[in-house]
């Protein structure tokens, strides 16, 4: 069995369950130390800090992107990266933010 993987984003947006109830990410893929996601917050985000180092790359909406003390305008196709532990969340976001989200490497982030 080969260890490639595709997901088209109708796909994976398919596995999202519709509704404020549900969970608002699907896991995608696992391997090793990498989880793909895909992340629809909505209304708010209510993200803490993760343990490990975090990559999005926005695929719908428009807004604000607090990591740490700075904050950012996203738009699509923007990338953003979070080190593990830094405290970050989506803000004005609308009704249609989507990311791809990807977790890696080890618990407390990798060594810079």
């Amino acid at each position: 069995m080969s260890d490639a993987f595709h997901i088209s984003l109708e796909a994976a947006k398919a596995r999202l369950l519709p509704g404020p109830e549900n969970p608002q990410f699907v896991t995608l893929r696992e391997r090793g130390s990498l989880t793909v996601e895909l992340y629809r917050p909505l209304e708010v985000d209510h993200q803490q800090p993760h343990s490990r180092d975090e990559c999005y790359v926005i695929v719908e909406g428009r807004g604000h992107f607090e990591m740490g003390d700075e904050t950012i305008d996203f738009s699509p196709g923007d990338f953003l990266f979070v080190p593990a532990g830094m405290p970050h969340r989506f803000r004005d976001f609308g009704d249609s933010m989507m990311a791809w989200v990807m977790f890696y490497g080890p618990e407390g982030g990798e060594d810079a």
